[in-house]
């Protein structure tokens, strides 16, 4: 695709910034150098596509292969969708615009099942055949990985193949049987299905029949297809590889930061949580090798912003005096830690004080029950008296937030368990009074879905009217000063339920569903229940046929093929335990539970204590950042060609994260959440290119401009240019552009004589003007265009002044006096041109 269909494209979409794929650290690979293309698709929006930090990891991964170029693909959003409808455009990847039915392989991350939709879309955008089995010989492989894929049923028929487990090096493997495929003569996809199903991990839905005669079971009908697929697990992170420079995104991506994994696994042994029973034995990364990789990747992406990951960071056993190491450089460099997810009890008040040595990130508690009756059923391990120390703790030592998650319709569950919920906050509460009315508690309720290779995954969802009683109720009985009460539609999920615990016979109600118009399912926005209930029915299907699963133990489910390493036996004796409110030990702190992942050889648990050898760094409090000198810079530069589509906010992260790359000394403003001084002198409409734009940035010492300009230059994406830079003069620098000269192409549209006859006879022509605020007021067009000229029909040269105080753009002219309707004004390339005008 050429690049000005691109841009004529992204100017008629309201971020077009997700589409553009030059963001710094992205890889980018000569198409025809490389012999086989992988399009990593997530099917998501791009700003929650990029904060994943898997996509990342295999995306590195590949592209460390001189032989492999792999490029990402994001869910278009619904206005792009009509763009690529319109023009005849198939969905492209981001790095080189290819589409996507032009790749070798074409791999899905499903995190949620309420993602299926979008990546129905974006097969049939591609122009890719939905189900496997109408795929021709020369067709993309299209394959799938993450944690849906525990039950992979529900989509099963979409994927050449599945990958279960850990993908950091099974994905290689599949590579190597693809290179070997490829070099052979006559070679059939069914060949390539052959060598990939012997690949532990690896999962050919096309070798399988689904029978239903005597209940659920999926049978091989290819020799080469083993009846139980192995779940594929990296042994010891520390050996296995990493992101070494992560792409930095652009827009507002939902975790903005760098994600550093120091664990995968928990052993908590949650009886709802899927998360903790997959991706066990629990694997800690060294503490040294964290603040190395730490240290390198902030150098490599200039993020202000750090989240330790984990699905217990709290428990990590060295995460006292990790914080210590990060600390010692990143209160300096004015780096935030966030812990994502903590347990009640493991955020001690030691490790609040380091973290908001730079600033107070959030916290969330999820104490998932009210009653500690239910939290014994869940094997939740903490008490009231936790849950009470951990708030009152970060509350005491400044914070002004808290986040408490509950879930309601757990099993057991009671009318005694969700009053227990409004009793438990008001304690909360009371505790807060002390710290003043801006203490809040932010309290978060979602509906129980039961989940697959869980203890819990036997058991009933309740159904949407007691949900909806439920959450009612709750809403009512938590209004209290200083409380807020969030909550999912549990319309939501009952959806969620259906493709969680479905099977093979939801493929055509996700094809109906997404024909009638359902897309990101997963936003309230756009969620449609009484279409999706509509299109259920209409197959025969009850969503209470999945959500009321079977309760015999015995019977067979639609996931039995599937072994994530956990045995089922050890899941029924810990439902059993639940429903007699027994509480089970980790197995990190206490004996073995026997959950059957571990053969304690290639197989076992991996941490690090504080007397294993890793000793912390002193905390550095020299910081020459917050001395009182201050030396500031005007830098001139271009923004162009695709840099047009980056708006004001993302201009700024853009430098900022520059300059802190070349870890140039900024000066910081002062207060809860100091910001570095950058500041620009225009703010360009989006859209608008321009030669002469200008940024004033403050720095606590003084550098030679010319190699403030050497280090910018190079650290930009595509289309922006650094084209000099000066001390800063506030008697001369500060002066406006009285007249600023602008340059119009028009794609669709003309301008004529007749129009611009008519504006220059007038004596004065009024448009109405936002001021600031929203307020309106009234331009003279006519005094604010100082000169104008057609060099064609399709070509115009403005230059315009200020008047009244309010800035008057190009587009006005247009609109105004041409008369243009704002489509052909969207795809009008519009230059601000180098003036010399003071």
């Amino acid at each position: 695709m050429s690049d000005q269909t691109i841009q004529d494209i992204l100017s008629q979409v309201q971020m077009p910034s997700r589409y553009i794929g030059n963001e710094i650290n992205c890889i980018r690979k000569s198409w025809d150098r490389t012999t086989l293309h992988v399009a990593l698709a997530f099917p998501d929006l791009y700003e929650i596509g990029t904060s994943h930090f898997g996509i990342q990891l295999l995306y590195g991964i590949l592209n460390e292969k001189e032989d492999i170029v792999a490029e990402r693909v994001f869910a278009p959003a619904l206005d792009m969708e009509q763009q690529l409808t319109n023009n005849g455009v198939s969905l492209f990847s981001l790095e080189s615009q290819t589409p996507l039915h032009r790749f070798d392989i074409v791999g899905f991350s499903l995190l949620y099942e309420l993602n299926y939709t979008n990546m129905v879309n974006m097969l049939h955008l591609s122009k890719i055949p939905f189900f496997s089995h109408q795929r021709s010989e020369t067709a993309p492989f299209v394959i799938a990985g993450g944690p849906c894929t525990s039950n992979p049923e529900p989509v099963a028929d979409f994927f050449d193949a599945i990958v279960i487990g850990d993908g950091e090096e099974v994905v290689l493997q599949m590579t190597d049987a693809w290179f070997s495929w490829q070099k052979r003569e006559n070679r059939k996809r069914k060949d390539l299905l052959h060598k990939w199903s012997s690949i532990k991990g690896v999962y050919i839905p096309g070798f399988y029949n689904l029978i239903s005669n005597d209940g659920w079971k999926l049978v091989p009908t290819d020799p080469a297809a083993p009846s139980k697929i192995e779940k594929v697990l990296v042994a010891d992170l520390n050996k296995a590889p990493f992101a070494k420079k992560p792409v930095v995104p652009f827009g507002r991506p939902v975790h903005d930061r760098l994600r550093m994994e120091i664990a995968r696994g928990c052993t908590r042994g949650c009886r709802f949580c899927q998360a903790g029973m997959i991706y066990r034995p629990v694997r800690e990364r060294h503490p040294e090798a964290i603040m190395d990789s730490v240290k390198r990747l902030l150098s490599e992406t200039g993020y202000e912003d750090l989240s330790l990951l984990s699905l217990s960071t709290g428990d990590y056993s060295c995460i006292v005096p990790l914080m210590k190491g990060i600390m010692s450089f990143g209160e300096r460099d004015h780096v935030a830690v966030s812990l994502p997810s903590l347990r009640a009890g493991s955020l001690t008040p030691e490790l609040m004080e380091l973290i908001k040595k730079v600033r107070k990130t959030g916290f969330t508690i999820a104490p998932e029950a009210g009653s500690q009756r239910l939290r014994d059923v869940i094997n939740k391990n903490i008490t009231e008296a936790d849950i009470i120390r951990t708030v009152t703790d970060a509350f005491s030592l400044g914070w002004k937030v808290i986040k408490l998650y509950f879930m309601i319709g757990l099993p057991t569950e009671t009318k005694e368990d969700i009053e227990a919920i409004v009793d438990l906050v008001k304690k909360l509460k009371n505790q807060t009074t002390r710290y003043g009315k801006r203490a809040t508690i932010n309290v978060s309720v979602a509906t129980f879905v039961p989940k697959p290779h869980t203890p819990f995954q036997w058991e009933p969802q309740i159904s949407l009217e007691e949900a909806t009683e439920k959450i009612e109720w709750l809403k009512d009985n938590v209004k209290m000063s200083g409380v807020k009460v969030k909550w999912q539609d549990p319309k939501v999920s009952v959806v969620e339920g259906v493709f969680s615990r479905g099977d093979r016979m939801l493929r055509k109600v996700l094809v109906d569903a997404w024909e009638k118009g359902c897309r990101f399912d997963g936003w309230s926005d756009y969620f449609k229940y009484e279409t999706w209930i509509r299109v259920l029915s209409e197959n025969g299907i009850e969503p209470e046929s999945y959500n009321n699963c079977n309760s015999d133990p015995g019977a067979s489910l639609p996931w039995d093929h599937i072994h994530m390493g956990v045995d089922r036996s050890f899941l029924q004796q810990e439902r059993e335990r639940a429903i007699r409110q027994e509480r089970t030990d980790d197995c990190r702190t206490g004996r073995c539970a026997g959950c059957g992942i571990c053969d304690f050889d290639a197989v076992r648990p991996i941490s690090f204590h504080e007397q294993k050898g890793f000793v912390s760094l002193p905390v550095t409090t020299d910081d020459s950042s917050k001395t009182g000198s201050s030396f500031k810079y005007l830098i001139n530069y271009k923004k162009v060609g695709l840099a047009r589509f980056l708006g004001h906010l993302e201009m700024t992260k853009v430098f900022t994260r520059c300059l802190r790359r070349e870890r140039l000394p900024l000066q910081y403003s002062k207060g809860y959440h100091p910001m570095p001084k950058i500041s620009f002198k225009d703010t360009l409409p989006l859209g608008m290119q321009s030669e002469a734009e200008q940024m004033l940035i403050g720095l606590t010492r003084q550098v030679d401009p010319m190699s403030l300009c050497r280090c910018l230059t190079g650290q930009l994406p595509d289309g922006l240019e650094i084209v000099g830079c000066t001390p800063y003069v506030r008697e001369i620098s500060l002066n406006r552009n009285i007249e600023q000269e602008y340059h119009v192409e028009l794609k669709d549209g003309f301008f004529t004589e007749k129009d611009l006859d008519w504006f220059l006879r007038q004596e004065n022509v009024p448009i109405e003007r936002k001021r600031k605020k929203g307020k309106k007021g009234v331009v003279d067009l006519k005094k604010a265009v100082v000169r104008i000229r057609l060099i064609d029909n399709r070509r115009l040269s403005i230059t315009l002044g200020l008047h009244d105080q309010l800035t008057v753009r190009p587009a006005h002219v247009m609109k105004s006096v041409f008369h243009l309707d704002d489509q052909q004004i969207l795809t009008a390339v519009i230059t601000k041109r180098n003036s010399s005008h003071v």
